[in-house]
């Protein structure tokens, strides 16, 4: 974050906003613009990426779903703009002991232990712990004494749009980015790549929420994508994981996603519309969903 905090001084805050004998080294200064930079910065990704998702990737067909909620884009957008800055509180503490050299984070590649080979290894290790992490942490979220405090909002959009990704409780949107920022106080990483990484891993969000369950034949097994995180918000207790299904594998939380087996969302929509129970874009007979999903999931999330 020190790159970004660096580029900000030095062409706006420094001739700009703060006076001569605020010093760019001052913890006060530094934790004022670590505020400032996070949240406009967590704005941009959110509102820039998922509205590019949401007008040339999001399938609006979604959006006939009897469960898809109505004004459902605009309360995912109100909730999370009003969870992020709560959020970006205790994540500056995680910039702000970087900024001050706590972390493993380094400028050249010959600081890497391994050189160019070290850049490729932490990126996969990276997110092969982050997806470790989340998957745990996401797991504990549903545990029926913590479900109901943090996690239940983010499972009100039981079909996703894009801007469902970062639509969380202030609590829990913290406790699954978490470990993306742990991360570089554990191992070494390249301050370039940590900030590569760190679009990536919004680009990643957004797109398990959009809709989009295409996968390649080959990754199908091995990837966490928009179809299986999709039955995570229909069927609760699965598919957990973020990127890779291994941790829902080995934690028995693994479902082969419904909409890769002819039995998901737009699965649905053409049954009702050719059963004629859709009008004016929505489901007339709002009870009826994937099967028996709505009473099963109702029952565990009371």
């Amino acid at each position: 974050m020190d790159l970004v905090l660096d580029v900000a001084d030095y062409y706006v805050l420094s001739p700009y906003v703060y006076p001569a004998s605020w010093p760019e080294g001052g913890a006060l200064r530094q934790i004022i613009s670590l505020l400032v930079l996070t949240n406009l910065g967590a704005a941009v990704l959110y509102l820039g990426l998922g509205a590019i998702n949401y007008f040339f990737v999001f399938d609006h067909s979604l959006m006939k779903h009897p469960q898809f909620l109505e004004n459902q884009v605009q309360r995912e957008i109100k909730y999370a703009m009003t969870s992020l800055p709560l959020i970006s509180i205790p994540t500056v503490a995680l910039f702000f002991a970087e900024v001050r050299g706590c972390s493993k984070l380094y400028n050249n590649v010959d600081e890497s232990p391994l050189g160019w080979p070290g850049l490729f290894l932490s990126m996969i290790s990276f997110l092969l712990f982050t997806d470790m992490c989340i998957y745990w942490i996401h797991r504990f979220l549903h545990h029926k004494r913590i479900y109901k405090l943090f996690h239940k909002p983010h499972h009100l959009w039981k079909i996703p749009s894009p801007f469902a990704s970062h639509a969380f409780h202030p609590v829990d949107g913290f406790m699954q980015g978490l470990p993306y920022h742990i991360y570089p106080f554990l191992f070494p990483l390249h301050k370039v790549l940590y900030l590569a990484l760190y679009i990536f891993v919004n680009i990643w969000t957004i797109s398990i929420h959009d809709g989009d369950y295409r996968v390649p034949g080959a990754l199908m097994t091995a990837i966490n994508g928009s179809a299986h995180h999709t039955d995570h918000h229909l069927f609760f207790d699965y598919n957990y994981g973020q990127y890779f299904t291994l941790w829902d594998r080995l934690g028995g939380s693994y479902r082969h996603p419904s909409a890769l087996m002819g039995k998901g969302p737009h699965d649905l929509i053409r049954k009702l519309q050719a059963e004629g129970k859709l009008g004016d874009g929505r489901a007339k007979a709002k009870g009826q969903v994937n099967g028996d999903a709505q009473r099963r999931v109702s029952f565990k999330e009371e």
